[in-house]
Formats: structure tokens, C-alpha cells, sequence
């Protein structure tokens, strides 16, 4: 069974927002929680996402998305997972999301969502619980 100390945990920036502060304060609380943490930067491709999440063996890939096209990304990320045959990795969602999307996202794959203002701990907490539950 994987924990936090050596889950690793992709945080991943689709598309073409390039604003990358909240994805750096979540890649630090989970790293500061004992997770791994690979950061692949702003303005990724999908595909490239997937990719690097089998590459790295991540137990999770965490979206942070504020372009407004959350639902979009997320389900092309899923897609994208599970046309590499890693339907096993998790998938979060995080940034400017608002409530009435959050159960399409769900519905799109994603394992949980956290609207901007989600605290840190809530996030740490539910990584934590989908890790464990990875073989």
C-alpha cells in the first residue's frame, strides 16, 4: 500500500494559463506533508500531462486550472489517462471552479474538486485517502 511517504503526486498546469501561484502553494503543503512532487510548470499539453504521469508512476495527477476551461481539461487529462492505460491514476481538479460545475467534473472523472479557497489541509487529507487506496 503506497502512503504519503513515498506517494508521488503530479501538479500539472493544462492549457494556456500561466498563473502558477496556487499550484505552487498545493506542491508545497503535500510536499511538506510527505508526498513526492512533481511539478511540470505552466501551459502543458494534455497528452504531455498523461504522459509524465506514467513516466513519473504518480498515484495522483492534480489539474490547476483558471482559465475557465476546467471542464474541458479535466476530461481530456482523464482521457488522456486512460488512452495510456493508467485509468488507475487518480485525477483532482483545483482553481477557479465554480459550485455548479463541480458535479460535471465529477461526472468527467475527476476524483475530487477544490474551488479556490479550498483549505490546505482539506487537499492534504483527500491525496492522502486516494493514495492509500492505490495499490
Amino acid at each position: 500500500m503506497t502512503n504519503a511517504s513515498n506517494a508521488r503526486v503530479l501538479i500539472a498546469k493544462p492549457g494556456l494559463d500561466g498563473h502558477d501561484r496556487g499550484a505552487k502553494i498545493v506542491a508545497r503543503a503535500l510536499r511538506d506533508a510527505g508526498f513526492e512532487v512533481v511539478f511540470t510548470g505552466i501551459r502543458q499539453r494534455v497528452t504531455d500531462i498523461a504522459a509524465t504521469a506514467v513516466q513519473e508512476d504518480v498515484a495522483v495527477v492534480g489539474l490547476s486550472i483558471l482559465s475557465g476551461a476546467h471542464i474541458a481539461l479535466t476530461t481530456r487529462t482523464v482521457e488522456a489517462l486512460r488512452a495510456a492505460h493508467a485509468e488507475d491514476i487518480a485525477v483532482v481538479v483545483g482553481g477557479s471552479i465554480p459550485a455548479a460545475d463541480i458535479r460535471r467534473l465529477k461526472k468527467a472523472g475527476a476524483a475530487a474538486v477544490y474551488p479556490t479557497g479550498t483549505p490546505l489541509d482539506d487537499i492534504v487529507a483527500d491525496i492522502r485517502k486516494l493514495t492509500a487506496a492505490r495499490p
